[in-house]
């Protein structure tokens, strides 16, 4: 079974839409889904710093509306479709439970919302590789296990003093990266932003997904459009357990794993924690052939 995924914040580079640019049929969705996000994707694609797509108001349009054109420029339909975070609205798209523009226009909200969240208090997000009992340390120093995303890697999310205090009393035998993030997603930080959310959300009328559709919340696999929709407002706040879904595409029998741009992340964990399941990463057009034979 052939897996497509969208990756979450985090993912995207300066400059990592520039090769894509040169298909034309690319260059004229990100165009017309610039209108819907109300950003110049092209430019925040191409030209803008890492500062400037560190924002989350521009990031996260970004990320899926990339996704989303990647997609098509494939043209593969996969058994089973997930997303990482923000991810999740790609997959929403890909699976047919919203379309394109509805996933742009409902990203939009999300983005914006989660900004203006992250700026009522200074949050932040680590990531800790490997370690010893380190559930047990991100709980004890208040922080939240936001991204459980296996082999060996959790992202914790909270107040750059809980981070800070963190820092300098780490679990044992774990390495922490402090993430270039604009705050602590998927954590209780997040809560004023699902109202907004739910609002924009119920102004849809989403479709029940045409192939096997992974949550973030447990990995459960949802045959509800309906149910995925409420799923992805209350995902804003709570953890994102991709180890979870990838359990889910081990028992469904997965073989192959394609990342949708800007991938490598999410290919990344599955080479560590997905044994035997062959993997492509979609960084540039170059990869495309290597994407359809994998997907043979």
């Amino acid at each position: 079974m052939l897996v497509i995924v969208a990756p979450g914040q985090g993912a995207q580079t300066p400059g990592f839409l520039n090769p894509w640019l040169e298909v034309p049929a690319f260059r004229d969705r990100l165009s017309e889904w610039s209108e819907i996000a109300g950003l110049d994707l092209i430019a925040y694609g191409t030209t803008a710093d890492a500062d400037e797509i560190r924002d989350t108001a521009v990031a996260q349009p970004l990320l899926v509306a990339a996704a989303l054109a990647a997609y098509e420029t494939l043209g593969l339909e996969p058994g089973a479709v997930a997303g990482h975070s923000v991810g999740e609205l790609a997959a929403a798209a890909i699976s047919g439970v919203l379309t394109p523009a509805e996933a742009i226009g409902l990203v939009r909200v999300r983005a914006e919302a989660m900004a203006k969240a992250a700026a009522v208090t200074k949050t932040g997000m680590t990531a800790v590789l490997g370690g010893v009992d380190v559930l047990e340390s991100i709980e004890r120093h208040g922080l939240t296990p936001a991204n459980v995303n296996g082999a060996g890697q959790v992202v914790a999310g909270g107040t750059l003093e809980e981070l800070a205090a963190f820092a300098a009393d780490p679990p044992q035998r774990a390495r922490l990266i402090p993430l270039s993030v604009a705050g602590a997603f998927h954590t209780s930080h997040m809560a004023p932003a699902v109202e907004q959310m739910r609002a924009a959300a119920a102004e849809l009328t989403p479709s029940d997904p045409a192939v096997t559709l992974l949550q973030n919340a447990d990995g459960a696999v949802v045959t509800s459009g309906a149910d995925y929709l409420a799923r992805l407002v209350d995902q804003v706040r709570n953890p994102v357990r991709w180890d979870a879904c990838m359990e889910t595409m081990s028992e469904l029998g997965v073989t192959t794993m394609i990342e949708l741009l800007p991938g490598g992340t999410l290919t990344g964990i599955a080479k560590r924690a997905l044994r035997g399941v062959a993997t492509v990463a979609l960084k540039t057009p170059d990869d495309i052939d290597a994407a359809l034979e994998a997907a043979k």
